[in-house]
């Protein structure tokens, strides 16, 4: 049976800014349920190895050791395949179901989009094993049912995305910045809890439908964060660095907190918690410095709960691999 192996890297955010509640286009605009967001997104190094293989039945089968990983429909790279399945009757028909296996690297609930790559990595295995011949466009167009990060998961490097996350602008590819991740083992922090709880906190401060909201866009577009990029300026991308969600999870995590301030005290060019945590990074710009970096971490935090990586910026999404 023919296969295909593929990379997902995983995914941190440089900059977040929650604006207000999406709406729906149209005349009959409604609140989504989802923000509309401001976001500067970053692929790494660290990914997991997905292998994509036809398996002459009509089934999709997950396989993955990590015990966290469930192997249902409740699986994005699950999803992901019953998604191209119904899109793509004929091919299903013809090639029949999948069996995907999952190495997985990229810890589980840990704010960096492993399960939104997974199912990246999904859809470009399929549309290969299908001989497809799919777009970049369209994979995204896909990817954006299943959710807000996995378009750009798919492509990857260094994006602006806008409305709820799905709407990608490539940004200058950053190839000079390492990174040191952190993140204690046993601690999760829910997606939904921290946009919820951002809600009810600040939700008096969202910006409301029409030309606020609009000018307010316009004015992210030219950020600082955007010049720093443009300008390649890892110094300024350091200072500029936001995440309007560790306003919430700070304060009701505070390991996550005492975290961030043990990279502080090490003088990084920047550090953050990424996306809804519980991951705090911090950028360098070489490898030794990422090094030096990693273990005084360690030796500041004396916890075998804590685990720490280091990446470099990744230019793309979804490797193939040789």
């Amino acid at each position: 049976m023919r296969s295909y192996s593929l990379l997902a890297p995983a995914k941190i955010n440089l900059y977040l800014e929650i604006l207000g509640d999406h709406v729906t286009g149209g005349d009959d605009s409604r609140p989504s349920g989802f923000h509309e967001m401001v976001m500067v997104l970053q692929s790494v190094s660290l990914s997991d190895r997905l292998h994509v293989r036809a398996s002459g039945t009509d089934a999709i089968r997950v396989h993955c050791t990590h015990p966290q990983v469930p192997d249902d429909a409740s699986n994005l790279a699950y999803r992901a395949a019953a998604l191209m399945c119904k899109q793509f009757p004929d091919c299903f028909a013809r090639y029949g179901g999948v069996d995907i296996t999952i190495e997985k690297q990229i810890p589980v609930g840990a704010g960096l989009a492993g399960g939104s790559s997974n199912a990246a990595a999904v859809l470009v295995g399929l549309d290969l094993l299908w001989e497809l011949g799919l777009t970049r466009d369209e994979l995204q167009e896909l990817g954006a049912v299943l959710g807000s990060d996995v378009p750009f998961c798919i492509a990857g490097g260094t994006a602006l995305a806008t409305g709820r996350g799905e709407q990608l602008d490539t940004l200058p590819a950053l190839t000079n910045l390492s990174v040191v991740l952190a993140k204690y083992r046993s601690l999760s922090v829910s997606t939904a809890w921290a946009y919820t709880t951002y809600r009810q906190w600040f939700g008096d401060s969202y910006l409301r439908r029409g030309g606020d909201l609009e000018q307010r866009r316009q004015q992210v577009h030219a950020s600082p964060m955007m010049a720093a990029i443009a300008q390649r300026d890892n110094s300024k991308i350091g200072q500029r660095l936001r995440n309007d969600l560790e306003k919430v999870v700070l304060p009701a995590h505070p390991q996550v907190l005492q975290l961030r301030e043990a990279f502080q005290r090490f003088n990084p060019i920047g550090t953050m918690m990424s996306g809804s945590g519980p991951t705090v990074f911090a950028l360098v710009e070489s490898q030794a410095q990422a090094e030096a970096l990693q273990d005084k971490v360690r030796e500041a935090i004396a916890n075998p709960d804590l685990e720490l990586w280091i990446a470099k910026f990744n230019p793309s999404g979804i490797q193939i691999v040789k």
